[in-house]
């Protein structure tokens, strides 16, 4: 399996070091790469945000990749479903998955649209960087929990 993730900014000090400990642990299971897009000030609008952040984001979609957007109106799943989820598109022919982020404006209509899944991670509010950390973290333990392996540490 591999995953992308198209990101809208980059990870801080404090959360490049959770992502690189969760990406660690990944490794065995699936590759992954990071794309990531300067965020768009918020001073020139929400909206023209999106717009700007979405174009950023489109151009790096990877072609036959399943696009799953993180958007806080997106299917929640709980760990074992996400699991189930992702083993299905697997047996379906998808093993490249692509994981869209965006940033505090969030993900533009079109974007969203354009991609096959959207993927809600909570009820609650997460900032981005976190978020992408917590969506890497749920794909480790989806690939433990497809393989029958324990994955509360």
């Amino acid at each position: 399996m591999r995953a992308t993730f198209i990101c809208v900014g980059r990870l801080s000090k404090e959360y490049l070091a959770v992502w690189r400990h969760y990406e660690k642990l990944c490794r065995p299971y699936f590759s992954i790469e990071v794309y990531e897009v300067a965020e768009t000030p918020l001073s020139v609008g929400e909206q023209q945000a999106k717009k700007r952040d979405a174009e950023a984001l489109m151009a790096l979609f990877r072609p036959g990749a399943f696009a799953v957007a993180l958007d806080a109106r997106g299917s929640r799943y709980s760990s074992e479903e996400w699991s189930a989820f992702l083993a299905d598109k697997k047996l379906h022919g998808r093993n490249h998955f692509q994981f869209i982020l965006g940033g505090a404006a969030g993900l533009d209509e079109r974007l969203l649209s354009a991609c096959d899944n959207r993927w809600s991670l909570s009820s609650l509010t997460f900032p981005h960087q976190m978020a992408r950390c917590i969506a890497l973290e749920q794909l480790y333990r989806a690939m433990r929990i497809e393989r029958g392996e324990p994955y509360h540490h």
